[in-house]
């Protein structure tokens, strides 16, 4: 089992950046891929980035790749998402959650999420 808790989010002007946290329980963390997903008002959920355990991998979404930056701490337990140049688009709800599975997979557990809002 494995418990996330996103932080890091707010009110910035568009160009801003926030850097969001997510904080996970359990011991195990460095075994889970983690994600970064967000939904806007209105939209379905978004995948934003990811991770790979050892953080050899990342990738990123068209939409965000080049102005946000995932990377984790595993001593930490901790996964972030550095995001720059921010825009009114940018404007969700941001989740973690993480994937013990191979990419592709559903993934496994989700914070309850933090809201960030660019403002123009």
């Amino acid at each position: 089992q494995v418990q996330l808790v996103e932080s890091g989010g707010g009110l910035v002007q568009a160009g801003g950046s926030l850097r969001l946290s997510c904080a996970a329980s359990g011991r195990t963390f460095s075994r889970y891929a983690m994600g970064w997903f967000r939904q806007a008002p209105g939209k379905e959920r978004e995948f934003v980035a990811t991770i790979s355990w050892s953080a050899g991998g990342t990738y990123y979404a068209g939409s965000v790749k080049g102005r946000f930056t995932i990377s984790r701490d595993n001593a930490k337990n901790t996964v972030y998402l550095q995001m720059n140049s921010l825009k009114p688009e940018d404007t969700a709800v941001y989740y973690c959650a993480a994937r013990s599975g191979s990419a592709g997979t559903q993934y496994d557990y989700w914070g309850q999420g933090t809201q960030v809002t660019v403002s123009s």
